[in-house]
């Protein structure tokens, strides 16, 4: 007679991680913004195991990803984001490349295989201040995105001190061309430079200008 098998001591193979949509999969790689891939499915540029992509198309980290015929390093599931804090000092700009040859953020930023460092938010040419970088567009994009209401906190200069009545107006709302506008919270810092005034500002979504 038989004797029973003692139970095995090896763990069950793990599924294999739930496919996700391509733009999501390589956004979340660091390898460009959804939009951005959006436009490289559109224009037959990615391939998903020998096929063009089309859109809605879904892949996983095991799969191969090509982009112009060049397999694409995409992380695998679980994978933790890499982030970096950097002071943005006066005369860096916050983008990949400028025509007038001014230096940039990502010129001091470290390579990352087969990835690229996005920004979160920007910060003016003239403007110095705490920069965050992550090699996940899918961070980026959560910290971003008006519809996740993150809190953002400046220091604005404003020239002259700033009358009850608008102070209420920019807590109440202020109607702009892309919709209404407000701070969370608007206090003076205590400091001046002149006739300039310093104020601290929450606000959880931005407007241009």
């Amino acid at each position: 007679m038989s004797q029973p098998r003692p139970p095995s001591s090896q763990k069950p193979p793990t599924s294999l991680p739930q496919a996700e949509r391509l733009q999501k999969l390589l956004a979340a790689a660091g390898l460009g913004s959804r939009r951005e891939v959006e436009t490289w499915i559109a224009a037959g540029r990615l391939k998903v195991n020998g096929a063009v992509a089309k859109l809605g198309d879904r892949a996983a980290p095991g799969d191969l990803v090509e982009l112009d015929g060049k397999p694409l390093a995409l992380k695998p599931a679980g994978a933790q984001p890499r982030v970096l804090l950097y002071h943005k000092p006066d005369g860096e700009m916050v983008t990949r490349s400028d025509p007038g040859g001014r230096p940039t953020v990502f010129q001091r930023m470290p390579a990352i295989p087969g990835g690229k460092w996005v920004a979160v938010g920007r910060l003016d040419i003239n403007t110095a201040g705490l920069l965050l970088l992550t090699d996940s567009g899918e961070l980026a994009n959560r910290l971003m995105h008006p519809r996740y209401e993150v809190e953002r906190e400046y220091a604005v200069r404003v020239l002259g001190d700033l009358r009850p009545e608008a102070r209420a107006k920019l807590l109440a709302g202020v109607t702009l061309e892309d919709g209404t506008a407000r701070f969370d919270k608007l206090e003076a810092s205590g400091s001046a430079e002149g006739a300039n005034r310093w104020y601290r500002v929450v606000l959880r979504e931005g407007r241009n200008r």
